[in-house]
């Protein structure tokens, strides 16, 4: 991953309360909190460059004196994090999510201050280990197997300038490249080639693949001249690379196949290109007529729709803007779809308040 990193453990421990006095009823302050606000701009390398014990503990809360009976709370800490972080428990279990910059997440409770209740001794604030996971929030998500030329078209797209090298496994961290519109930015993530047997954590499938998860739409990228990952492995014509994605994503999280997508069938500046992509049209329109040259742990149970089908190529440019004005509508159709379940809902919510007022 080189200087990419997308899973942090760190130790968060609740500031302790004050002690209480016996003698007038005093009560101590509670501990601080330890809080984790998503800011946009931060990464998880940068809080362990700038915490390298990776230890986060809030302020003990005052003590109850003659001055001041009920102690003041403890300074709360706060650790700003990246947007599109998962908090997990050390036991995997999930426990919060930070979505949006400024979201926020109570990490650590601090404890009671000392009070008749607790005979006047503090309590310890919650402590725990949590692990920051962080996967991508991107517009799209750029997926194919190595070397399709992911890297190629999101240089193409965006002002991106990744690795770009003749070679398969190019890209070995996400990649972020923003697609400039006249009134608009798209986030296009390029993340780095999948294997066969990514679901089963083969490679770094899990790594890569939850990165999947949180991008709005996919956009498949497949070499028209087919892919061979080594001398060792199979060949697979581009028929069979879309399927195996598709598998791929399937036996992961069968909800990546809900997600709009488009198609962009790269290298169409190769030698026998249009006869490669006359032939795997026919198959991607009637695809049940050819799973039966295929072997059956190839086949998905699902396929992918498609929004649509561009023929581009990296190299030369062609199809390059065709396949930025698919992506725009896309992202504009799923955007009004959301509005429109928006409005529905908030009607819904009132015709249940008016009725509810009428029988009242």
């Amino acid at each position: 991953y080189g200087n990419f990193m997308d899973n942090l453990r760190v130790y968060v421990r609740g500031g302790t309360g004050g002690m209480g006095y016996p003698r007038l009823g005093g009560e101590g302050g509670r501990g601080g909190d330890v809080w984790f606000v998503a800011r946009e701009r931060t990464t998880l390398k940068s809080i362990r460059d700038r915490y390298p014990q990776k230890r986060f503990v809030a302020g003990t809360g005052a003590n109850s004196s003659v001055k001041a009976l009920k102690g003041e709370k403890g300074k709360d800490c706060e650790v700003h994090v990246p947007v599109g972080i998962s908090v997990l428990c050390d036991d995997g279990k999930q426990i919060g999510e930070l979505n949006a910059a400024g979201d926020r997440f109570l990490a650590a409770r601090g404890g009671h201050g000392g009070s008749l209740i607790t005979n006047f001794l503090p309590c310890k604030g919650q402590r725990r280990i949590v692990h920051l996971d962080l996967k991508l929030i991107a517009d799209v998500g750029l997926v194919g197997f190595p070397n399709a030329g992911k890297s190629s078209l999101l240089s193409k797209i965006s002002h991106a300038k990744p690795e770009i090298a003749n070679y398969a496994f190019t890209t070995v961290q996400p990649q972020l490249g923003k697609i400039m519109y006249t009134d608009y930015k798209q986030v296009v993530a390029d993340l780095p080639g999948l294997i066969e047997g990514a679901h089963a954590n083969k490679g770094m499938g899990h790594k890569f693949l939850k990165h999947v998860e949180r991008t709005r739409q996919l956009l498949l990228v497949v070499d028209i001249s087919g892919f061979q990952l080594s001398s060792k492995t199979q060949f697979r014509t581009a028929f069979e690379t879309i399927l195996l994605l598709t598998k791929e994503l399937e036996l992961y999280k069968e909800e990546l196949l809900t997600k709009p997508a488009l198609l962009a069938i790269n290298k169409m500046d190769l030698p026998c290109a249009k006869d490669n992509l006359d032939k795997l049209m026919k198959q991607l329109q009637n695809p049940q007529d050819f799973l039966h040259l295929l072997q059956e742990e190839m086949i998905p149970a699902n396929t992918l729709e498609f929004k649509d089908i561009i023929p581009v190529s990296a190299y030369t440019g062609e199809g390059i803007e065709e396949l930025k004005a698919c992506i725009r509508k896309c992202i504009d159709e799923e955007a009004e779809q959301e509005n429109e379940e928006y409005r529905k809902k908030k009607l819904l919510l009132l015709q249940t308040s008016e009725e509810q007022q009428m029988n009242r």
